[in-house]
């Protein structure tokens, strides 16, 4: 099990790759899901698990302006680690 930033950078990675499963932006990073459409989830319900839990935390980022940061890890980590 990783531990310290080592885990914190391997779950900032896997957030910057995943992408929505289903809809109307489906294979789309969540990173650049419309602020607006998150916020519809956001009152609605997020889906269970990994999912919702990732769209919460994208829907934070962009609230305070930080989703580049997961466009800068996808450039500066280009193939995502295979667990």
């Amino acid at each position: 099990m990783k531990t310290g930033k080592s885990q914190l950078q391997h779950n900032l990675i896997q957030l910057a790759y995943f992408k929505m499963p289903f809809g109307k932006y489906k294979d789309r990073y969540l990173s650049d899901l419309p602020e607006a459409y998150l916020i519809w989830f956001q009152t609605r319900g997020f889906p269970a698990g990994k999912l919702g839990r990732y769209m919460q935390e994208v829907l934070e980022l962009k609230v305070n302006g930080l989703d580049v940061l997961l466009r800068n890890i996808r450039n500066l980590y280009p193939i995502p680690p295979k667990r």
